[in-house]
């Protein structure tokens, strides 16, 4: 697992932005877990369709 630390300074406004940037994040990450746990013999390319859905593309 990667974890980045950071200090940041900015508006409210920026904050807000990166907190629905992580949210997405997570929510993207929960649901391919989610498909992988409940689907058999799940491909690296069957999680990239599944993200490519979920980004509305």
């Amino acid at each position: 697992m990667l974890v980045i630390e950071a200090k940041l300074k900015g508006s409210q406004n920026q904050y807000k932005v990166l907190d629905e940037m992580i949210l997405t994040g997570q929510f993207i990450r929960n649901s391919c877990l989610r498909y992988w746990m409940d689907n058999k013999d799940v491909k690296r390319n069957d999680l990239q369709k599944l993200c490519s859905q979920l980004a509305g593309g």
